[in-house]
Order: C-alpha cells, then sequence, then structure tokens
C-alpha cells in the first residue's frame, strides 16, 4: 500500500492519525519569519526618536500651547528634558491654518479656552512640591506648562526626593520656563550647586525674593551670581549653607540696590566682613535684618548702629562673642542709625546687659516692640529706667529671663509709656508671688494684654492683684499656672472694667465651674475666645452659663474636661451662640450621642476636634456629610 494512503491534503489521516511533524515545523518557522517581517517593518517606520536631539529641539519648540506641550512631554524623559529646556524667548509662533481646525470643533470651543479648562487656574502663581514629590521632573513639567503662560512667579521646593531629587538639571529648566519668577525657596535640597543657582540668575531678572536654607553645595560663587543677574532682588534668607562666606554677601549688597529683608542664620564661615560689607552697602532700603549663630563680634553691631539708617526690625539670636560694648555701641553710634528701629528680638546674646539695654531704650526712640529670650543677664535693675526712656514702648515680652521678678515689672509698669499695650512674661522663673507689697501699686491703664505663662512661682496673691493695676485688660493669657484657683481670678474678673475678649486658661487644672460662670457672666458679650484645655474640673455646668450668658463666642477650646453629652446638647441648643471652632478632643463622656446636637451646628461651624473620644468612626462619616463645610479632626 502507498504510504500516502488516506492522506487528505490538509495534514489528516482518514483513518485517524496525526499532522506530519514536517509540516508544524514549517508553520512555526513561516510565522517567524513574518513576525520578523514585520519587527523589521516596524523598525523602518519614520519616527522622531531617531532625530538627534538638535534636531528634536527644532521640533519641539515649535509646539503651540502649554496643552500640546504638556502632551508632548509626558511622551518620553528625553521629551520633558528637552522642552524643559527651552527657554520662553526660544520659542518659535507658527501662522495658524486657513483651513478649518476640527480639533477645534471637537473641543466646542476656542483652543484657548480648551487650555483655561485643563490648566488649573489656582496653581498658576505658585506651586509648592515637598518631600518625595519635589524631583527633576515635576521642576520641568511646570516650566514646560509656564513657559508660554508667564504666570508662574513663585516656586517653593521643601526637601528631595532621595534618589531622584531636585538637581541643577530641574532648576534650569525651571528658570528657562519661568523667566517672570518672583520668588524661589530651596529647604533641604543638598543635590543643587552653584550652577543651577547661576542658571536662575541668568534668567530671571525679576527675582524679589530668594530662600536658600540646608543647600551645602550652594557657596559664594552662586550668590554672585544672583547679585550680578538680579538686581531687583527684595529679601534674601540663606540659613544651614556651609559653603556660603563673605563674599557672595558684600557682592548682594553691591549689585541689590533694592533689598530690604536679610537673614542670614547657621552659616559657620559667615563673619563681621560680609555682615560688614552687606549692611555697609545697603544702607538706604536694608530695613529688616536677622543675625542667628554667626561669629560676628562687636564690630557687626557697630557696623549695623552706624549705617543702619532705615532697619526698622532687628533679630539677634546667639551670638556668643558679641560683648556688652557691641550693644552700646551699635545703639550710641552718634545718633546716625538705629533711628527707625520699631522692632528688636535678642535672642541668647550674654552681651545684653542692664547697661546696654538702658543705652537701646535711650537711643533707639521708635522702639515699639522689645523681645528677650533666654537673656541671663538682664535683671530688674535696668526696668526702671528703661520705662522711663522708652517714649513710644506699646509691647514687651521677656522669655526664661529669670533674674526679673515681680517687682521689677511693676516699677516697669509704674513709670511704662502711656502707650504700652501688652506684656509678657513665659518661663520667668523670678515671676513668684511677692509678700512684701510696694508702698505704691502703679495703675496701667493702657495695658490691654496681659500673658503670664508658664511661671510656676505666680499663683493666687499676685493674681489676685493685676486687675487693680490693669482695669482695662482685653486679653489675658494664663496657660500653665497650674497654682491658680477660683481664689485668684474671681479678682481680676471683677476689677477688669473693660470687657475681656480673649481668655486663655490651658493647663490650669485647679479652676473650676465657679470661675466659667463668673467669667461669662460678666463678659459674656464681649467675650470672643475661651481656651479651658486641660482644666478638668470643668463640667456641664460651664457650658450650660456659656449658652446662657454669651453671644460673641466664636472659639471655645474643651479639650480634657469633664463634659458630656448633656453639655454639648445644652451648647447646640443656644440660639444666640454661633461657634465657628470647637474642640472636644480628649472629653472621654462625650460619645455618639452628641453628634445629632453637633450636626445641628451645621451653620455656623468651620472646625470641630473630636480626637480621642468614643464617637466612632462611623458616626464621624456621618457627622461629615452633615457639618460638609467644616473641617474635622478625629
Amino acid at each position: 500500500m502507498s504510504p500516502f494512503h488516506g492522506y487528505r491534503g490538509d495534514g489528516a489521516l482518514f483513518g485517524g492519525g496525526v499532522r506530519p511533524r514536517k509540516r508544524v515545523f514549517a508553520s512555526a518557522a513561516g510565522e517567524a519569519v513574518t513576525a520578523a517581517a514585520k519587527k523589521q517593518k516596524r523598525r523602518e517606520e519614520p519616527s522622531l526618536d531617531a532625530l538627534p536631539d538638535e534636531c528634536l529641539f527644532e521640533v519641539l519648540r515649535r509646539v503651540q500651547g502649554a496643552r500640546a506641550r504638556c502632551a508632548s512631554a509626558c511622551v518620553s524623559r528625553r521629551w520633558l528634558a528637552l522642552l524643559g529646556g527651552i527657554r520662553a524667548s526660544e520659542t518659535v509662533l507658527v501662522p495658524a491654518p486657513t483651513v478649518p481646525d476640527l480639533n477645534q470643533e471637537y473641543l466646542g470651543g476656542d483652543e484657548d479656552d480648551a487650555e483655561s479648562d485643563f490648566m488649573c487656574d489656582d496653581g498658576d502663581r505658585e506651586r509648592a512640591l515637598v518631600g518625595k514629590v519635589a524631583t527633576d521632573a515635576r521642576l520641568m513639567a511646570a516650566a514646560v506648562a509656564d513657559a508660554l503662560r508667564g504666570r508662574l512667579v513663585s516656586v517653593s521646593v521643601r526637601g528631595s526626593h532621595p534618589t531622584r531629587g531636585v538637581t541643577d538639571s530641574g532648576l534650569s529648566a525651571l528658570a528657562r520656563g519661568c523667566p517672570a519668577l518672583r520668588s524661589l525657596s530651596l529647604w533641604d535640597v543638598p543635590q543643587v550647586t552653584d550652577a543651577g543657582l547661576a542658571e536662575v540668575a541668568a534668567e530671571c531678572h525679576s527675582l524679589e525674593r530668594l530662600d536658600i536654607t540646608g543647600c551645602p553645595l550652594i557657596t559664594d560663587k552662586g550668590l554672585i551670581a544672583v547679585a550680578q543677574g538680579c538686581p531687583d532682588l527684595k529679601s534674601l534668607t540663606i540659613e544651614g549653607c556651609s559653603g556660603v562666606a563673605n563674599e557672595g554677601l558684600k557682592a548682594i549688597g553691591r549689585c541689590c540696590s533694592k533689598l530690604q529683608a536679610v537673614n542670614i542664620k547657621n552659616c559657620a564661615h559667615v563673619d563681621d566682613q560680609g555682615v560688614s560689607g552687606l549692611v555697609c552697602s545697603a544702607t538706604a532700603s536694608l530695613a529688616k535684618v536677622r543675625l542667628q549663630g554667626l561669629s560676628i563680634t562687636d564690630a557687626s553691631l557697630a557696623v549695623i548702629g552706624y549705617y543702619g539708617k532705615a532697619i526698622t526690625d532687628l533679630t539677634l539670636a546667639r551670638l556668643p562673642v558679641v560683648g556688652e560694648k557691641g550693644f552700646w555701641v551699635m545703639a550710641n553710634a552718634l545718633g546716625l542709625g538705629l533711628q527707625k528701629l520699631r522692632c528688636m528680638t535678642v535672642m541668647s546674646c550674654p552681651g545684653l546687659t542692664d547697661l546696654a539695654l538702658a543705652c537701646v531704650a535711650k537711643f533707639c526712640p521708635s522702639l515699639k516692640l522689645l523681645n528677650l529670650k533666654r537673656c541671663s543677664k538682664v535683671s530688674d535693675g535696668c526696668l526702671k529706667e528703661f520705662a522711663e526712656s522708652a517714649k513710644v514702648l506699646e509691647n514687651l515680652q521677656m522669655e526664661e529671663c529669670n533674674k526679673v521678678s515681680l517687682m521689677g515689672i511693676l516699677a516697669f509698669l509704674l513709670n511704662c509709656s502711656p502707650k504700652f499695650k501688652a506684656l509678657s512674661l513665659v518661663k520667668c522663673i523670678g515671676i513668684k508671688d511677692i509678700y512684701s507689697t510696694p508702698a505704691q501699686l502703679p495703675v496701667c491703664k493702657s495695658l490691654r494684654s496681659l500673658t503670664i505663662k508658664d511661671c510656676p512661682g505666680f499663683s493666687d496673691a499676685s493674681l489676685a492683684v493685676v486687675g487693680t493695676i490693669c482695669p482695662q485688660l482685653e486679653n489675658v493669657n494664663l496657660s500653665g499656672l497650674g497654682p491658680v484657683t477660683d481664689n485668684g481670678f474671681l479678682p481680676l474678673i471683677k476689677s477688669s472694667e473693660s470687657g475681656l475678649v480673649n481668655v486663655d486658661l490651658n493647663g490650669c487644672e485647679n479652676l473650676t465651674d465657679v470661675t466659667v460662670s463668673a467669667l461669662v457672666k460678666a463678659h459674656g458679650s464681649s467675650l470672643a475666645h475661651l481656651s479651658l484645655e486641660g482644666c478638668s474640673k470643668i463640667t456641664d455646668a460651664s457650658l450650660f452659663a456659656i449658652s446662657e450668658s454669651c453671644s460673641q463666642l466664636a472659639e471655645l477650646d474643651l479639650s480634657n474636661c469633664m463634659v458630656s453629652d448633656y453639655g454639648v446638647a445644652v451648647l447646640a441648643s443656644a440660639k444666640q451662640l454661633e461657634l465657628r471652632i470647637l474642640s472636644l478632643s480628649g472629653c472621654l463622656m462625650v460619645t455618639k450621642k452628641s453628634v445629632p446636637f453637633l450636626g445641628s451646628m451645621s451653620s455656623s461651624l468651620e472646625g470641630l476636634n473630636l480626637q480621642f473620644n468614643f464617637i466612632g468612626n462611623h458616626n464621624i462619616a456621618s457627622l461629615e456629610k452633615q457639618l460638609w463645610r467644616c473641617d474635622i479632626l478625629a
């Protein structure tokens, strides 16, 4: 019999059997050849990616409109990088086509309108990149989107992606695409160098504000480029930049005649030469100066005093080398400088003594605010003389000035300016009760705000006298005064002639409902802010008094108080009460039963804190639907 008996021609046998193996191999080989041919054909198809960068650059710079540019940037990282390197001045305007554009008809309107809908107008003027989001690709994308619009004026980069962080490439793309940039902040961006900053200086000539913090690779070379390329610079902040020294600051002073504010902090290589060169050159415009953690000496303070004719705000912090002579010379600079000084802050400067402080008061006639922090050599001795010399002083703030006592404060209030409005004493160990009352107690009717915070020696005996001394108080902050009880606070309430507006009693754990009831009955028509955080003896009785007496209360903090669902219901039912901010954090007696009452406050409530209680996530979700305009923290 023939070996092909029964063969049908399609590989099957009439009597069963299988396809010939050779036929299968032939088919597979044919398919492989076909796939290879198709692949080869695809390779031979023309593609823009085959063009060198120079040619592709010419193509991409003719792409019109922010929408088209953004779409092109999404093709690949290569296209994004090329688009990011195109300056706004290098774009080529292509004439509009004379034939009808079907795409416009499909979009249903003008292309510009479509772009306006596509781009978010809210983020056009400012852009912030924080943490892992801060990458070169993000900066390039911002530059591409803005290249033809010219609306991005402020960029802030805080932190950086650990492996793909912001580098000079991203900063260069931003500079080329956004020449109208006026504000740039770089915080903790360790890979940016002088080259990136120089690119910004070469492209963004309208830059007015520059903030460089934690950028170790930026040196004087980058600052010199900024000085030469950005003559309109008004504000400069340099913090924690170990590469910055004196020459960069000198160049800024010489070239930036409009400089108004400078903040130099924790730069180890900046000394007297840099500070002096900057202040001497920017005499006419420099109004705000902050120097912190620098190795400057008395010479820098002398230059500030002599040339600081326009300085209105001065901060000197952690200057261990500056001595008493430096402060004295700065203030007593032959009447040439610091005549316009209105606000002065001194922190952790051992050179500030009683003599130096008295000299500042005497020769700075415009001083309105003095803030002293951790000034260990300032004592009662200078406060009387300081009060007599500071003719227009309105605000005195002292923190951790442990040699100052209540006797010194009373002497200050007895001789202070009739314009004096605010006194703040924070963490001052010397502020404690005095048992021998002075023969003459001062009466300071101008004082409107009093803060005595975290002063453990201050208790009822002293607080009872405060109302007599300051009868026109409106703002009272007694945070952290654990020893104060109702006996000390009630006289203050009764003696206050003016209506109290803001009362902060955080941590006054010995105050009870008696104090709150008396407070709201006497000042309920003016009280706008009341904080009782940590007052563990406050119960629903206080909320009942608040609901009856308060008509202007907008903010109420009841964190860690002993209030319950009943108290919340009472607050919600008060028709005249329209709370905007309410905190019930840590109120363990507030449960899910309060949800309907809180929901009924939807017309006024804007902020609600429900952390650390037993309401439950399901009930919080239900409450969010009722209070859809309110920010709920849970």
